[in-house]
């Protein structure tokens, strides 16, 4: 919870430097790892640091801040001792918040609760969002499955017809649920965690229907929580394969938006429809639902929103067959990236890099039949991409194979199925698998040669245990 006495933290502002919010996060999320820790730190959450509303980490991000900045202690940081920002005082809050006494224990890495302002605990106390969904009222949802806390996944009740204040707690869980879908996603894939994520998806929208917010920013990012809960949950049924259900979720997720007149969610889930579109083969559904998202964003200021719209444009031209407007797409998705990043990018688009860039353009490449061309970007988009996101990287590493078996390099494209093989095991995408199929049918004239006999053999070995 905010304090009306915060102070915004000049000192880590300064560090961030010329990083946008949402690339500080993603370096914050670097480091963590490089010390075996897990935040989910995001641009909400830099934000409140350097607003001075998180005037003291808990110790997991204590522990990242000072790997990442070595030799300055946490004062050095802009933070205020811990000590002077814990006290009964921020206990007796958090139990007011939450409803329950016994909720103050064990360690956040939600990036929400669990930072202590001034009417906040500490964070190795905390565990509000962890452990509940939601702890009380007409919505009951222990997220264990998705690594929110707890031990079951208890079904959602009926919502009671008499309407309850909405406060800040249920919005964050709802924010922390949409970001662990990503954190899973990112690193396992999709086909694992689709039907345990529905189940926080039916709590917030009933959580929509039952409750009533105190106040209309926090009525805002209940919306937009829920709206983008609904997107993240639809990837999951896209990436699963499960088309249908993507698609209905897409369609929540566009209606909650212009519901709450959310140009930000609204331009997400045309993105995803117009992509979902191109996977299901309505192609000039795909591109206009990418000029829609593109209509919704033009108020922004994100050049790197416009950027990705763009490309999803470029790719519907692409499978129609549309050279010229593809290429013109294209140009316009490098200028508009070309600006760099923004302090108005949305959150959700944290994996949108230059790896992602390049791998949307061998696509097209792909999709217009210039596959050595294609190849080349989809090596670049390989070569450039973090290793952490494992999915991304075995996605980029099929496409790049399959590029180089249609441009007539088998070797090297069965050495870069064999590197998606290799990740196989803890990558778990029905789109995957199924792109290296077609690369194995492919490669299939030319399995005498050394090289593709053994990818082949070893891909039907995995597809056989599968």
């Amino acid at each position: 919870m905010a304090s009306s006495r915060a102070v915004p933290n000049l000192a880590f502002r300064r560090l961030r430097a010329r990083r946008s919010p949402g690339e500080f996060a993603a370096a914050v999320r670097r480091a963590a790892r490089e010390i075996g820790e897990q935040v989910a730190c995001d641009a909400r959450y830099i934000g409140r640091v350097e607003a001075g509303e998180i005037r003291c980490p808990n110790y997991a991000y204590e522990r990242v801040f000072l790997h990442m900045f070595p030799g300055l202690t946490l004062e050095d940081l802009g933070f205020s001792p811990r000590e002077h920002v814990r006290g009964r005082a921020a206990r007796a809050t958090i139990t007011t918040v939450t409803g329950r006494g016994d909720a103050i224990n064990g360690r956040s890495d939600s990036g929400s609760p669990g930072e202590t302002g001034d009417t906040s605990d500490t964070g190795e106390e905390s565990d509000v969002l962890r452990r509940a969904f939601m702890t009380s009222g007409p919505v009951t949802v222990v997220a264990a499955s998705l690594g929110l806390g707890g031990t079951a996944v208890a079904a959602v009740p009926t919502p009671r017809r008499t309407a309850r204040l909405v406060g800040d707690a249920e919005v964050m869980a709802v924010e922390a649920a949409v970001r662990r879908i990503r954190l899973l996603d990112d690193r396992h894939g999709a086909d694992g965690i689709y039907r345990q994520a529905a189940q926080p998806l039916r709590a917030a929208y009933a959580l929509l229907d039952s409750g009533t917010p105190a106040r209309q920013s926090t009525a805002d990012r209940l919306y937009a929580g829920a709206g983008e809960l609904s997107i993240s949950v639809g990837w999951l049924a896209h990436d699963s394969g499960r088309f249908d259900d993507a698609r209905s979720h897409y369609a929540e997720a566009l209606a909650t938006a212009r519901m709450a007149n959310d140009p930000e969610v609204e331009a997400h889930a045309f993105a995803n429809t117009s992509f979902l579109a191109k996977d299901s083969g309505r192609y000039r559904e795909a591109v206009r639902t990418a000029q829609a998202g593109r209509r919704a964003a033009r108020h922004l200021a994100s050049p790197r929103l416009l950027s990705l719209l763009a490309l999803r444009e470029a790719a519907g031209w692409a499978k129609l067959g549309d050279r010229t407007d593809c290429e013109q797409s294209l140009s316009r998705a490098h200028r508009l990236f070309d600006r760099g990043p923004s302090d108005a990018d949305p959150e959700w688009m944290s994996f949108f890099g230059e790896p992602e860039l390049e791998s949307q353009v061998a696509l097209c490449h792909a999709a217009l039949g210039d596959w050595s061309r294609a190849a080349r970007h989809a090596h670049r988009a390989t070569a450039l991409q973090n290793p952490h996101f494992a999915r991304n990287l075995a996605l980029y590493r099929v496409e790049l194979a399959t590029d180089l078996a249609r441009a007539g390099a088998p070797d090297e494209a069965a050495a870069a199925g064999h590197q998606v093989l290799d990740l196989l095991d803890v990558v778990q995408s029905s789109r995957i698998h199924t792109r290296l199929a077609a690369t194995a049918r492919v490669l299939l004239p030319q399995r005498r040669l050394p090289e593709v006999g053994a990818f082949l053999d070893r891909h039907a070995s995995t597809s056989s245990r599968a």
